[in-house]
């Protein structure tokens, strides 16, 4: 008999249909790296997005996963309470499954799967991708903090000073993914890294 997996060593991953699906991706990729089992499920949506952003192949996407979800499958051991992991992260995560997880009235996987974790007062981190926001928006992200889930939207450090797109994101995927208390040894520091603090412009 296989020896069950800690749930602090499995988490969620969901790539909604917003633009950044690269954020899914990298996040995929280093929790592998870090030992970390990965249950993913996409949106179709995000299906569409990844041909536009990247040169990815779906199926590619799906291999850096240790189990993909079907969006439709509604009988997925990611929609059970009785499932251990250790939250979930949407990355990215577009207004419309943000809108669907906060009012619980939920109509795929993903949004059914964040339910559960909030639910079962698991971490769930919404990595929101829009821009403005109106209020409604704001509201929504309001109601969702409200309940246990932690809005980041993916926002570059710039004191990091980042040479590349790539650098960036893994970055923000680090910090991310710090929030599950796991260390995938892509974050720059502050007060670690010396080399950060810039010399102040003499005025």
């Amino acid at each position: 008999m296989d020896r069950p997996v800690p749930a602090q060593r499995r988490l969620v991953v969901g790539i909604s249909g917003a633009s950044g699906v690269i954020y899914g991706v990298r996040v995929l990729q280093l929790l592998r790296n870090a030992g970390v089992e990965a249950h993913l499920v996409m949106s179709k949506t995000a299906e569409i997005t990844f041909a536009y952003e990247t040169a990815l192949k779906i199926a590619d996407v799906k291999a850096a996963a240790h189990a993909v979800h079907d969006i439709d499958d509604m009988a997925a051991s990611i929609a059970s309470g009785s499932f251990p992991t250790g939250g979930m992260i949407v990355a990215p995560c577009s207004i419309r499954s943000m809108s669907e997880i906060a009012t619980g009235v939920t109509t795929t996987l993903l949004t059914r799967a964040a339910d559960v974790t909030l639910k079962e007062r698991r971490r769930l981190v919404l990595m929101v991708r829009e821009t403005p926001l109106h209020g409604g928006h704001l509201r929504t992200m309001a109601a969702l903090s409200d309940v246990g889930a932690i809005i980041a939207p993916p926002v570059p450090a710039f004191y990091a000073k980042p040479e590349s797109i790539e650098e960036m994101v893994d970055h923000t995927v680090g910090r991310m993914l710090e929030l599950f208390e796991i260390d995938v040894g892509s974050v720059r520091r502050w007060g670690e890294d010396r080399d950060l603090r810039a010399r102040p412009v003499k005025r």
